[in-house]
């Protein structure tokens, strides 16, 4: 008997977000839903420790801004119209968090081209997804704070971590040894040896995190494994929906769970977590921290709040488009106009 054709991993994803995500998202899902399977818009990081001058005056040249200084500019401007302490706060948070990065207005698909080397052959800027950085921008790392990145591989987010200058000590773990092969290759093009010395590299798995050094960090980011909505529509390669990683995909928002609470566990009292995804679904993300922060009471006498975040949809609208029903947290929508994420970030502190 003839074998049933095999039906495309992306056509799987794409039927299960049709199924889920109209529901969730109702009328805004048939302009997302369009934007996930378009070309996907970047931002170009800079990287503090190359010749920046030379590297923003020529993006600017491209017509490029720096979506950050943009924003810290937007809180200043908002600031002075009224003395609101919260927006002051993130005006200096966003200016001091050093962290330059450069896309094109809203509507300009324009590409940027490939970093290139400069005289010491470190990369001048590092290219992905703008939304990204938001998780990064809301753990708002300050001078000498210790810093996890739990999920670090394969990158990026590591990197914007170092852009601050700020941390006293990075650890950038991730379970999967290959994927960590490529961390310590980005570390190796964009960052000098002797700020790489600060970092440590690891490939423990992140759920015993909290057991291996508990108590231990200011901040902590849990950027978890998920379904990448963006790269399930688009990518037959590595897809969480082929058929044989179905069990896999079905104990996701177990895992999220179990890297979170190891998030909380690692922190600090008194200190932050930001958990993240880049996927849309809420059984990822808002159901996840909402169990997180019970199982933190119940079973850890752990008091953990979730941080406001709503300033981000003020500062950050001209360049990203947010989902305003998130009830806990913030999530950048992909837009035909401003194709970035999806991204969800929430922020916890540790009591």
């Amino acid at each position: 008997a003839a074998t049933a054709p095999r039906i495309p991993c992306t056509r799987l994803a794409l039927h299960y977000f049709d199924t889920n995500y109209s529901l969730q998202l109702q009328d805004q899902w048939p302009a997302v839903r369009a934007s996930l399977l378009c070309e996907q818009k970047y931002g170009a990081l800079v990287n503090n420790f190359a010749c920046v001058d030379d590297v923003t005056q020529q993006l600017e040249l491209l017509n490029a801004t720096d979506f950050v200084s943009e924003a810290a500019r937007k809180a200043q401007c908002l600031q002075q119209g009224a003395d609101v302490e919260a927006e002051k706060g993130e005006s200096v948070a966003l200016e001091s968090s050093n962290i330059k990065c450069y896309t094109f207005p809203r509507g300009d698909i324009t590409r940027f081209h490939p970093a290139w080397p400069d005289t010491l052959g470190i990369l001048n800027y590092y290219l992905m997804d703008a939304a990204s950085l938001l998780p990064v921008l809301a753990l708002n790392v300050q001078p000498d704070d210790c810093v996890l990145d739990l999920c670090a591989a394969p990158g990026g987010k590591t990197l914007a971590l170092l852009q601050t200058g700020a941390c006293g000590h990075l650890a950038a773990n991730d379970v999967s040894i290959s994927r960590t092969k490529r961390l310590y290759q980005i570390l190796h093009s964009y960052v000098p040896k002797k700020i790489r010395e600060s970092v440590t590299v690891t490939s423990h798995d992140g759920r015993d995190w909290g057991e291996l050094e508990g108590t231990t960090f200011h901040k902590v980011l849990v950027d978890v494994p998920c379904t990448t909505d963006r790269h399930s529509v688009m990518e037959e390669n590595n897809n969480i929906f082929h058929k044989r990683r179905t069990k896999e995909r079905q104990m996701l928002p177990m895992l999220q769970l179990q890297l979170l609470m190891a998030g909380i566990l690692a922190t600090k009292p008194g200190g932050e977590v930001v958990y993240s995804t880049c996927s849309l679904s809420q059984l990822q993300n808002e159901y996840v921290v909402e169990r997180a922060i019970e199982i933190a009471e119940t079973e850890f006498n752990i008091t953990a709040h979730v941080e406001d975040l709503s300033h981000f949809r003020t500062l950050f609208q001209d360049t990203f488009s947010f989902f305003s029903d998130c009830r806990l947290g913030e999530l950048v929508l992909p837009h035909l106009t401003a194709n970035f994420g999806p991204m969800y970030f929430c922020k916890l502190r540790r009591v």
